[in-house]
């Protein structure tokens, strides 16, 4: 017994030795050892093609000589390559800003590639001078790219850097989380309190150390911008030691039903709010209507949009007709945009040009061409604001707080006859009070006075898709059927792009497709094609000419159905997010094949996805006499689903795939 409690007690020890071993990383730039490649297979992601073994940044803030403070960040990272399918790591790019005068100074880069060579640790080192290239990627962005050199499969590669910004809106944000499973991720950083900033957290995965504490820090200024001798500023304030560790992160890669796998990565960011004493209190980040009323005034926003346009005048007048109405009027000048406009960017919030230079050269990204859209409803004295938005793939916006570089689309509000439009015509072959699906992400600012909130939610929009088939024997004892289908509108959409791409015959080659080989189609037709503010109409015949056998056996779904479950991974850790609701309704009467009897019939089934009744499965079959009759409805009220109700739409899905591979099987009668 004591021999058993000495053992407990020396177990004891050695895991709180063990835990505050851990409470840092001990991997540091050049020091890795054969040790290190034993390795092969990691415990947290057995088929990780690679791994990140550290990755440790900070951030502080120092005196400058310009008279006023730089942001300081320090970034190490150590990564094992499995295999050839993990090189893309090696790529790396470190993103610098510029105001165009001004650039973030990227210093005291070094980077190694490590490789176990007959039992020996070779090292080879990037040449910093010829192998780090330059790429500009907008007046403000400026990337500075290097591939680590000899990598292959089993390299370790660590590099470390430093970037000093005289930007301290630029406070650099952290990420736990990545495409590759994260053995240590950590990030300090050091805030004097007369800068205030808020913090903005995102992400599922616990912190396994998070602690602050606060000291004093003298800071230097020296202001040399002078004619004369440099002034001198010295003061001591408090400041804040902020530290995050997380350990053995999961990699986090894109699912389907995903906005943006940015939206749910662990990391967490800054934006500057304010400066407190010692220095001149001022409240940085402002307010929405601050905000609206700043870009209202600019030069390349609001300004476009509110002075006087009469230029505008020779292009309306044609547009539209006196006897027109409000609504009528409105919806000419949208299709007019819509129509002779070519959009070149989706992710601008700004614009490059002016509107009369857009008119002249019919190209504009996404701002511009809703902007002249919202200048030529105001010249006829509608009521159009411009409205700013983040799309799903750009990530969500933060309703509490005026963060502009959220923000990355420009669409237009119109109020007609009390009613309100949300109008886009950059998108080619969108309806009147249309929106892309990419909109529909939550929480978007009206650009007026009172910079109102909207929200965009997925939920507010329900696809509803409609298929009634009916096959009948014709006097030939052949199968014969009829089928109409009406898509939801975002599919229409989806299959006016693929006609207008590839053409008619195409889209009906891929129907056959997946109807099956023994099927012809004739009297195959479109209706609605070119009235972008319906969804289509189609419409055709269909002979089956399978020879028949003594036993048949129909799907009764005729390719209408669900092949595959669209969630494939057994787990998820991030939310389900759909694009809209959806309710889709499948009908069939058919008639039993001359000369045969049923044998074997589905069974019905009404499923519900859970006590809510967010989701719902149902399928009924029943026979009378010579007619067998089948509905299948899938519906969905809600898009948005937490990592706990994963596995529950997994199994829903599941049921759904199931269920409709099921068959009719006829037998010839005797």
């Amino acid at each position: 017994m004591k021999a058993n409690l000495i053992l407990c007690f020396i177990s004891s020890i050695g895991f709180f030795l063990s835990a505050g071993a851990q409470d840092k990383s001990t991997a540091k730039y050049g020091n890795v050892s054969v040790k290190d490649f034993e390795t092969k297979i990691y415990s947290i992601d057995s088929n990780a093609n690679a791994v990140v073994l550290a990755d440790i940044g900070s951030s502080n803030i120092e005196g400058n000589n310009k008279g006023w403070f730089s942001l300081v960040y320090k970034h190490f990272k150590r990564v094992h390559i499995l295999n050839k399918n993990g090189y893309d790591i090696a790529n790396v790019s470190i993103s610098l800003y510029s105001d165009g005068e001004d650039e973030e100074e990227l210093d005291k880069l070094r980077a190694i590639t490590y490789n176990l060579e007959n039992g020996k640790l070779v090292e080879t080192k990037l040449d910093v001078k010829s192998g780090v290239f330059k790429d500009k990627i907008s007046s403000s962005r400026i990337n500075k790219k290097f591939t680590f050199p000899n990598v292959k499969e089993g390299s370790i590669i660590e590099f470390e850097y430093t970037i000093t910004s005289d930007f301290l809106t630029n406070l650099q944000p952290w990420e736990f989380q990545g495409a590759y499973p994260r053995l240590w991720s950590e990030y300090n950083l050091s805030l004097p309190v007369f800068l205030g900033y808020v913090f903005l957290t995102q992400g599922y995965q616990r912190y396994d150390i998070k602690n602050s504490n606060q000291r004093n820090e003298s800071f230097q200024i020296i202001d040399s911008r002078g004619a004369g001798a440099s002034e001198r500023y010295s003061f001591t304030a408090n400041v804040d030691d902020h530290r995050w560790v997380m350990k053995h992160v999961p990699a986090l890669k894109e699912e389907n039903f995903t906005s943006t796998v940015d939206n749910h990565i662990s990391k967490i960011e800054f934006q500057l709010s304010e400066f407190r004493q010692p220095l001149r209190y001022t409240n940085v980040m402002g307010t929405w209507t601050k905000l609206t009323e700043m870009l209202m005034n600019s030069e390349y926003f609001g300004q476009q949009v509110t002075k006087d346009n009469g230029w505008l005048k020779d292009i309306i007048n044609p547009i539209i007709s006196s006897g027109d109405s409000r609504l009528d009027k409105c919806r000419k000048i949208f299709s007019w945009v819509r129509d002779n406009f070519t959009c070149t960017s989706y992710d601008r919030r700004s614009m490059d040009q002016t509107l009369k230079n857009l008119v002249k050269t019919k190209n504009g990204n996404v701002a511009e061409i809703n902007l002249l859209l919202t200048a030529m409803l105001k010249y006829i004295n509608a009521d159009a604001d411009p409205v700013i938005l983040s799309t799903r793939a750009n990530g969500y916006t933060f309703p509490l707080y005026p963060i502009l570089s959220k923000f990355n689309y420009v669409i237009c509000q119109a109020k007609i006859d009390d009613k309100t439009y949300y109008l886009d015509a950059s998108e080619p072959q969108m309806g009147f009070g249309y929106l892309p699906s990419r909109c529909y992400n939550g929480h978007a600012r009206v650009v007026n006075k009172e910079a109102d909130a909207i929200g965009f939610n997925s939920d507010q929009v329900t696809e509803t898709k409609t298929t009634t088939i009916f096959v009948i024997n014709d006097d030939k004892s052949n199968l014969v059927g009829s089928m109409q289908q009406t898509p939801g509108y975002y599919e229409s959409a989806d299959l006016r792009d693929r006609i207008k791409e590839k053409g008619m015959e195409e889209l009906q080659k891929d129907i056959k497709k997946v109807f099956g080989a023994g099927i012809t189609i004739s009297n195959f037709g479109i209706d609605s094609l070119n009235k972008y503010d319906f969804p289509l109409g189609i419409h055709y015949y269909f002979d089956i000419t399978d020879e028949k056998e003594d036993i048949i056996y129909m799907n009764p779904m005729f390719g209408e159905g669900y092949k595959e479950n669209p969630f494939k991974s057994a787990e998820r850790f991030y939310p389900v997010e759909m694009p809209f609701a959806m309710d889709e309704s499948y009908n069939l009467q058919l008639e039993v094949p001359h000369g045969y009897v049923v044998d074997e019939l589905p069974k019905s089934q009404i499923v519900k996805l859970n006590e809510q009744d967010d989701g719902m499965f149902e399928y009924r079959v029943s026979q009378s006499g010579d007619n067998i009759s089948l509905r299948s409805r899938i519906r969905f009220k809600k898009t948005y689903f937490l990592p706990e109700d994963y596995e529950t739409l997994r199994e829903f899905f599941n049921l759904i795939v199931k269920k409709h591979a099921e068959q009719i099987v006829f037998k010839k009668k005797k």
